[in-house]
């Protein structure tokens, strides 16, 4: 087997293993015998030592989380050009002349620089200005396809963009159940998900890295062409932006399979790059004050239509900004039927001039998202409307840094309240299921609901519910079971549900740990207070005490506790007996109904559980000690004590 079949044997032993863990530890199920899995591990292992080659997403080599105060910057050693850039074919084929050249995507991410030593990562940097990138080496060590180990000992440098999926991208909007919450773009997301002080965040968000560009290595090692080091770079396990080779000759077949290709990728691309393959040529033409001259950035002409305004809708939220959205004559954009595109604010409305009847033309912004890109007849008079489309009451504008928005300052908007009581009840609020926005309206309507503690007292509503559309006694009791279920519940879901600004499960639950979960504390807190709790900055903690100085929401706050059952979460005196302390569980369970019931009381008892056995492991909780499991040989081969769950539960009791 050659060194590149044992590196690509490796990721496919990577995707195989990490999937089976996977389904193992988050299901409960085996897609493969304990037998077989360590087989494939020990398999794994072996290429890993013969290879020198490790992936960070290895089940061998599980990275540590860290969480730091800030990213430090740092200057580059070379300034980022950015490149000169064309939307014409023709001015691209012109660039390569007599040349050969490599075109390849322009992804859509955020650019980093690598740097490894004696095989191993040491160091990465996001591009910042050109001048000055902030040092994110311990986000870049959970990317999903970058090597922490490869086999070239010798220093090396690269470029590449960190990028997350259209796929990643969905799903991570899918478990987002508030509109105004969901992330704008997979760029905006990845940006900040690279950017993460904690980088648990990071590896949870699957980024990926393309490598654009191999920067620096040992000179003996004699790349005469660009093609030529990136054939390396895959030998050695990169993950590299897909290229081909171009000429005049060629020009028309090549650039029209990227043309082709665009919709189809599962990866943002907003363009393609063309560099010369020849590095003596490329480095013989230097470069301008901006760009360098041996590569040139090609962005793709949107595909535009031409429309006409029908009108504009006003979006209410729950959060109170009015938005416009244009409706305009239906037109066929990148194979979809397109009607409507958001404006986003009152400042861009103005901006276009709309007016009824206006000529537009319509494209979307890479091939996504509708935008008007032109009003060709600029009529004018479409302006915001003095009151609030929901509520009927009157709206005002506001300038917030130059952006002029439109508000409802009404607290009982139905809109807000539809919003509202959209969040109150998601999975990771309230969870009572069964409940779809149209339903809220319809109860709004109908006097059913006011405040979310109406939810716990549908009953003496019966009557006029089995009574409406779409609902029936089935109906009826199954949304009665479900708000009774989600009575019990606890501080850190209910001030989740309650729409207080930038406050999510996560935040909630960290305030409410901060507070010992006495509610009188978590709704009285300072800014002072808030901004002592990691993850809590300036504006969150403003808005937070601000949202508690209502009376209105400290009334509605209290109804709601009037009717449900805060169970009762153990403070620091005693949830933290286990505080310190790192476990991993493997095999089956007798004293619990599965790993996760064992797994949430850990970490209910402040300990930590992870999913492989390390050096920094206390205990490996298995009923099967003698078990020849891989993580068996691993805790014997480091000295960690292998542990029951009657020998937990003792622990437990001897730690409190």
């Amino acid at each position: 087997m050659s060194e590149k079949e044992k590196i690509e044997r490796i990721k496919e032993l990577v995707t195989t293993l990490s999937e089976a863990a996977r389904v193992y530890e988050q299901e409960d199920r085996e897609i493969m015998s304990n037998f077989e899995y360590d087989k494939l591990y020990d398999e794994l292992l072996s290429l890993e030592k013969e290879t020198g080659y490790v992936q960070s997403n290895s089940p061998t080599q599980k990275v540590g989380y860290e969480v730091i105060s800030e990213l430090p910057k740092e200057r580059h050693a070379s300034p980022m050009l950015s490149l000169d850039k064309t939307k014409e074919p023709e001015v691209l084929k012109s660039f390569i002349g007599e040349q050969e050249a490599l075109l390849s995507w322009k992804m859509d991410g955020l650019t980093n620089v690598l740097t490894y030593n004696n095989g191993e990562l040491v160091k990465a940097v996001t591009r910042g200005n050109g001048e000055v990138g902030e040092i994110i080496t311990n986000n870049a060590r959970v990317y999903k396809n970058v090597p922490l180990r490869i086999p070239y000992t010798g220093e090396l440098v690269i470029r590449g963009e960190a990028i997350i999926t259209y796929s990643e991208f969905e799903r991570i909007n899918s478990e987002i159940t508030d509109a105004e919450s969901k992330y704008k773009n997979p760029r905006n997301l990845c940006s900040g998900s690279v950017r993460q002080l904690n980088n648990a965040i990071t590896a949870e968000r699957n980024v990926q890295l393309y490598v654009f560009g191999l920067i620096s290595t040992n000179p003996d090692m004699g790349f005469k062409t660009r093609h030529e080091g990136f054939d390396w770079l895959r030998e050695m396990g990169f993950t590299c932006v897909e290229q081909r080779l171009i000429k005049k000759d060629n020009f028309e077949e090549v650039f029209g399979y990227f043309k082709n290709q665009v919709a189809k990728n599962d990866f943002p691309s907003d363009g393609l790059v063309l560099s010369y393959d020849n590095l003596e040529y490329s480095v013989s033409l230097g470069r301008t004050a901006k760009f360098p001259r041996d590569s040139i950035a090609f962005k793709w002409q949107d595909e535009t239509a031409r429309t006409h305004l029908i009108d504009i809708e006003w979006s209410a939220s729950r959060t109170g900004l009015i938005n416009p959205v244009a409706i305009f004559e239906p037109v066929e954009l990148e194979g979809t039927t397109v009607s409507r595109a958001s404006l986003h604010n009152v400042s861009i409305m103005e901006g276009l001039q709309l007016g009824i009847g206006d000529e537009l033309d319509v494209y979307k912004a890479n091939m996504i998202i509708p935008q008007i890109s032109e009003n060709y007849t600029r009529k004018g008079g479409c302006v915001p409307p003095a009151v609030c489309p929901v509520c009927g009451l009157a709206t005002r504008i506001q300038d917030e840094d130059g952006v002029r928005v439109l508000l409802c300052d009404n607290p009982n908007c139905a809109a807000k309240k539809i919003k509202g009581f959209t969040l109150f009840v998601s999975r990771n609020c309230m969870n009572i299921d069964g409940l779809s926005e149209s339903t809220f309206e319809n109860w709004v309507n109908e006097g059913i609901l006011h405040e979310p503690a109406d939810f716990f007292r549908l009953a003496s509503h019966k009557e006029k519910i089995v009574s409406m559309e779409g609902f029936g006694e089935k109906s009826y009791e199954n949304i009665i079971n479900a708000a009774d279920k989600a009575r019990h519940t606890d501080a850190a879901r209910v001030l989740a549900a309650i729409g207080v600004p930038n406050i999510g499960t996560a935040t909630a639950k960290l305030i409410c740990k901060h507070f010992n979960y006495d509610m009188s504390l978590i709704t009285g807190a300072t800014e002072e207070e808030l901004l002592e709790i990691d993850g809590v900055g300036d504006v969150t903690a403003r808005d937070y005490v601000e949202f508690f100085k209502r009376p209105e929401n400290i009334a509605e706050l209290n109804n709601l506790l009037g009717e449900i059952v805060l169970e009762k979460v153990e403070t620091d005196e005693n949830a933290a007996v286990l505080s310190g302390l790192t476990f991993v569980i493997t095999g089956s369970v007798a004293l619990f109904k599965n790993r996760n019931e064992l797994k949430n009381l850990i970490e209910a008892l402040g300990g930590k559980v992870t999913g492989s056995v390390t050096k920094n492991t206390d205990y490996l909780i298995n009923n099967d000690s003698m078990s020849n499991s891989t993580k068996n040989k691993t805790a014997k081969e480091l000295g960690v004590k292998i542990i029951t769950e009657e020998e937990f539960m003792k622990l437990k009791e001897n730690e409190a």
